[in-house]
């Protein structure tokens, strides 16, 4: 491993040249790619195995092979570069038809399953070259609003995810929050249930729920509206997200909370119904967070303003 001393004086270009060497496994052709001459890539590389204390590429007839030391070096420096690179291309100007970014937005999937479509549609066509990762959040149970997120905000604060789409205002003050758009839920069931003919409280109380949870806790924001009338139902099941929530509730008697744009857009297709609750449950705010350091970036502003725009026309769809 390098020391401070060795790394002040070491060429990180060099390791854009292990880079080359290693994915062509061939010196002359490595030169091509980096536009040197094959005698460069060589003194090169004797500068690298001096620094690393290793051979790193055998010469073969048909090229060079690398050593145990370099391969097991591989993953590493591969992780340095791609980190470099994506500083490099974050400083430079963003402009969205020809760059080439990955944005990771974290979501609940009842969420993304509602939004990502416009918002992949407006991206393939004014960035076709942005690429989207998405990473599922829920709330811990058991918790105030905001430590329900806490994980969420760790994850904004060490930019694992670029922006995440939370449904709370409780939101804490190092983050800037942009309205997203509203949800409430509706009461999924299969389409031959009993419970869709006779909604009634009492009905609905005793049947068999399903609640979509990350830590398998089954108490929800549902059991809170319900206590306020002195009521309590069975929760029999708790999935990880909602739709995989959807595939059981039809092929089960189970009934499960669902947010109402997305039971809208996929309940159909798993052969599933909804009605409105028995009684009145909370509708949420959904909100764009990104750390307020990150809103200097242009690619995140850029982001923010197409998320924004995906959810408006979510907003505008009928249910």
């Amino acid at each position: 491993m390098l020391n401070s001393i060795d790394l002040a004086r070491a060429d990180l270009n060099l390791l854009v040249l292990f880079e080359s060497v290693f994915e062509e496994r061939h010196v002359g052709r490595a030169a091509e790619r980096l536009s040197l001459t094959p005698s460069a890539v060589s003194h090169g590389l004797g500068r690298l195995r001096r620094l690393l204390n290793d051979p790193l590429f055998l010469k073969t007839p048909k090229g060079v092979v690398p050593t145990d030391r370099a391969t097991q070096l591989w993953e590493s420096i591969a992780d340095v570069l791609a980190r470099a690179r994506k500083v490099i291309a974050t400083a430079a100007p963003f402009d969205p038809a020809t760059s080439t970014r990955r944005f990771t937005i974290g979501a609940p999937d009842g969420a993304s399953a509602v939004f990502l479509p416009p918002l992949l549609a407006e991206t393939q066509r004014i960035a076709p070259g942005i690429d989207i990762a998405l990473r599922q959040l829920l709330p811990l149970s058991g918790e105030t609003l905001e430590r329900a997120w806490r994980s969420a905000w760790t994850d904004l604060e060490t930019r694992s995810i670029d922006m995440a789409i939370i449904p709370s205002d409780d939101i804490p003050a190092r983050f800037r929050k942009h309205p997203f758009f509203e949800e409430d839920f509706v009461i999924a069931m299969r389409a031959r249930h009993p419970l869709k003919r006779d909604p009634s409280l009492d009905r609905y109380c005793a049947a068999q729920h399903l609640v979509v949870s990350t830590t398998g806790d089954p108490s929800g924001f549902v059991d809170r509206t319900l206590a306020k009338h002195g009521r309590t139902r069975r929760v029999a099941l708790t999935v990880p997200n909602f739709m995989f929530a959807l595939t059981v509730v039809a092929q089960t008697d189970l009934v499960c909370a669902l947010p109402r744009r997305f039971a809208a857009i996929h309940a159909a297709q798993f052969g599933v119904v909804t009605v409105d609750a028995p009684v009145p449950l909370d509708r949420f705010k959904l909100n764009v967070v990104v750390p307020e350091t990150a809103m200097m970036d242009a690619g995140i502003t850029w982001l923010v303003t197409l998320v924004q725009r995906a959810g408006r026309r979510v907003s505008q769809r009928r249910n």
